[in-house]
C-alpha cells in the first residue's frame, strides 16, 4: 500500500471517547460492540408514540460531570457530549488546565440537537403558557451551545462550532477538524457527535414516516443491518469524542497516534430528502474523495464501518456500492449492537473504526441471520474476524443525501 495523498501535515488521533447504550466509555463500548450483542430494549417512555424500542445510554451522574447549576443550563445531548470529550481527552494524556487553550479547537456533529429541551419547554408553552418557559431555554436550545458548553468547561478557546449534516455530522464535524489542523488554526482538535434524540415528538414523526423498526416482539433484534428481515432502524443516543492532532506535533510530546485521519470526503445526493439515491452516486462521490486524499485505492481498504443502518433502502445501496468502490474489505454495521444515534452515529463509528485497526479485529454484525441475497459483500456476522487492517473507511448518510466518509491508516 503506498499513500501519495493530498499535501500537508498528517492528523492523528490521539484520544478516544465513547458513550453509547453500549455502555459508558470506550472500553465498555468496545467489549459490546465485539459481542455482538443488541443494546436496544423496550422503552416505556416512548410507548404511547408507536416507538418504544430505543437504545439509551446507562445512567450516570449528571450532578457529577457539570455541576448543579451545569445541569440547569445544559440539554442532554450536551451532557453526553461532555462526557465523551472527557474521556477522549485523558486517554490523549492532555489536561484543560495545562493546554493552551488558545489553540484548542471544538467541532461537534448533531442532528437535532437539545431534542430534550426543545420538546419539555414547548409543552410547558402549550399547556401552562408563555410565563413558563424557562428563561434558560435561550441557552440550552441553540445548536451551538452543544460546542459553546463545551469550550467552557474544557477552556478551549479556539474555533468552537457545530456542523448539522444528519446523521453524516459526526464524520463532518472530524473531517473539518482535520482541515482546522491542517491550516495551523489550532494545535489540538476536540471532533465528534452528541445526540439525544429519544423525544416523544421526533419518534412520532420517524414512526410515520416508517423509518423504525416495529419489531416489539423481539427487541433486541429489531436492528439488523443487511438482514433480509430487516424492518427500519432503532433510534438511540450517544456520543463519540476524538482527540486529534498533527501527527508531527503528537510524536514531539510521545503521545500515543492510535491512527491517522488520511481522507475525508463529503458530497450531496442532490435527489431526495429522505431516501438514498437509487444508484448510490453521491455515497459513491464521497467515497472516492476520501480515498483520493488519502491516496489510496479501493483495493487498499481492508475494512469497511458502513452506515448499515437497517433500513431496507439504505443497506442495499450502500452494498452495490461497496461492491463496486472495493475489492474485498470486511464489511461491518455496528448500529446492529448500539442502534441509529443520528448525529452521534458516525462519530461512534469512527471511534469503532480506529480500535479495529488498533486491534486488527472486525466487530460482527448483530442480528444477521441472513443476508438479503441483494447484498453480496461480504458481511461479518456471529463473532468478531481477526484481520490485518491497514486501512479502513466508514460511511455517513443523512436524509437530505448528505454523505460524510473519513479513511483511516495505521500510523
Amino acid at each position: 500500500m503506498t499513500r501519495v495523498g493530498r499535501p500537508g501535515p498528517e492528523v492523528a488521533v490521539t484520544g478516544l471517547g465513547a458513550v453509547s447504550a453500549a455502555g459508558i466509555g470506550v472500553e465498555a463500548n468496545w467489549q459490546r460492540v465485539c459481542e455482538g450483542v443488541s443494546a436496544a430494549a423496550l422503552d416505556p417512555a416512548l410507548d404511547r408514540f408507536g416507538a418504544n424500542i430505543s437504545c439509551r445510554v446507562p445512567a450516570f451522574d449528571v450532578t457529577a460531570l457539570v455541576g448543579s447549576q451545569g445541569r440547569k443550563r445544559s440539554d442532554r445531548t450536551t451532557q453526553l457530549g461532555l462526557l465523551a470529550a472527557r474521556e477522549a481527552i485523558a486517554d490523549a494524556g492532555l489536561s484543560p488546565g495545562t493546554w493552551d487553550g488558545a489553540r484548542v479547537g471544538i467541532v461537534m456533529g448533531t442532528s437535532g440537537g437539545a431534542a430534550t429541551s426543545y420538546e419539555t419547554e414547548y409543552v410547558r408553552y402549550v399547556e401552562e403558557g408563555p410565563e413558563w418557559v424557562s428563561p434558560l431555554f435561550g441557552i440550552t436550545g441553540p445548536m451551538n451551545l452543544l460546542a459553546g458548553f463545551l469550550a467552557i468547561a474544557l477552556r478551549a478557546f479556539g474555533p468552537n462550532m457545530v456542523v448539522t449534516t444528519a446523521c453524516a455530522a459526526g464524520p463532518t464535524a472530524i473531517g473539518t477538524a482535520r482541515h482546522l489542523l491542517q491550516a495551523d488554526m489550532c494545535d489540538v482538535v476536540l471532533a465528534g457527535g452528541a445526540e439525544a434524540p429519544l423525544t416523544g415528538m421526533l419518534m412520532s414523526s420517524l414512526v410515520q414516516m416508517g423509518a423504525v423498526s416495529r419489531r416489539v416482539h423481539d427487541p433486541a433484534g429489531a436492528s439488523r443491518p443487511f438482514d433480509a428481515d430487516r424492518d427500519g432502524m432503532v433510534a438511540a443516543e450517544g456520543a463519540g469524542v476524538l482527540v486529534l492532532e498533527r501527527a508531527r506535533d503528537a510524536a514531539a510530546r510521545g503521545a500515543r497516534r492510535r491512527a491517522l485521519v488520511a481522507g475525508y470526503g463529503a458530497s450531496a445526493d442532490g435527489y431526495h430528502l429522505s431516501a438514498p439515491d437509487p444508484e448510490g452516486l453521491g455515497a459513491e462521490r464521497a467515497i472516492r474523495q476520501a480515498l483520493a486524499e488519502a491516496g489510496l485505492t479501493g483495493a487498499d481498504i481492508d475494512h469497511v464501518n458502513a452506515h448499515g443502518s437497517s433500513t431496507p433502502l439504505n443497506d442495499v445501496t450502500e452494498a452495490a456500492v461497496i461492491e463496486r468502490l472495493y475489492a474485498a474489505p470486511a464489511v461491518t454495521s455496528t448500529k446492529g449492537v448500539v442502534g441509529h444515534a443520528l448525529g452521534a452515529a458516525g462519530a461512534l463509528e469512527a471511534v469503532y473504526t480506529v480500535l479495529a485497526l488498533e486491534h486488527g479485529l472486525v466487530p460482527p454484525t448483530a442480528n444477521l441471520s441472513r443476508q438479503d441475497p441483494r447484498i453480496t459483500v461480504d458481511v461479518v456476522a456471529g463473532k468478531p474476524r481477526e484481520a490485518a487492517i491497514r486501512a479502513a473507511t466508514t460511511h455517513s448518510f443523512g436524509f437530505g443525501g448528505q454523505n460524510a466518509v473519513l479513511a483511516f491508516v495505521r500510523p
